[in-house]
């Protein structure tokens, strides 16, 4: 358990240019303290104790500005910069070393139980301030949601969604990029 949170406080140093301290970390960031809480909450839910699980989400929510389902899965790196307002769905799955800013929703799209409602984030996945990801799809690995994007669709690995309603610009750039390296004699 504590290698896990000195992993977490050693990736919010290498990732905020404001984080200064360990104790700076430790004491002052809530998306760290979110992200512990989360894992108490879920380890009461995956082990049967829905209440006691949703009740430690509620006083983590409480504590820091930051709704996580105790159900949804959070992979080990995560960092919530200025997370406030943040909201992450029950079957929503973020995975190891994504950075996910303020006022975010990981949300659902239908309301059929048991079912996957929620996005799941592949590894490193950047999802900037106010961005919405609504759905039950793929954000593939190293993927880049920019703010205020409202993204309903999977997003291929590598790519860049953004906009309301959310269009890949990355593969675009590729293509772009293609044509003048041939045009210029590279391939």
């Amino acid at each position: 358990m504590f290698s896990r949170i000195k992993s977490d406080v050693q990736c919010i140093l290498e990732r905020d240019p404001a984080a200064r301290t360990t104790w700076e970390v430790l004491t002052c960031y809530p998306g760290l303290h979110a992200v512990i809480l989360h894992r108490l909450a879920h380890a009461c839910w995956t082990r049967g104790f829905k209440w006691l699980g949703r009740y430690t989400s509620h006083i983590a929510r409480f504590l820091t500005g930051i709704e996580i389902h105790p159900g949804a899965k959070i992979g080990e790196r995560v960092f919530f910069d200025h997370a406030m307002g943040v909201v992450v769905g029950e079957t929503a799955e973020i995975g190891d070393g994504c950075t996910i800013y303020q006022g975010v929703t990981l949300g659902g799209t239908s309301l059929y139980k048991g079912t996957k409602r929620h996005p799941t984030l592949g590894r490193g996945v950047v999802v900037g301030a106010g961005a919405q990801v609504l759905g039950g799809f793929t954000v593939g690995d190293g993927a880049k949601v920019g703010s205020n994007a409202v993204v309903t669709k999977p997003v291929p690995a590598g790519a860049t969604a953004v906009g309301n309603p959310a269009r890949i610009i990355q593969a675009e750039q590729d293509v772009k990029r293609e044509e003048v390296a041939l045009k210029m004699g590279f391939s």
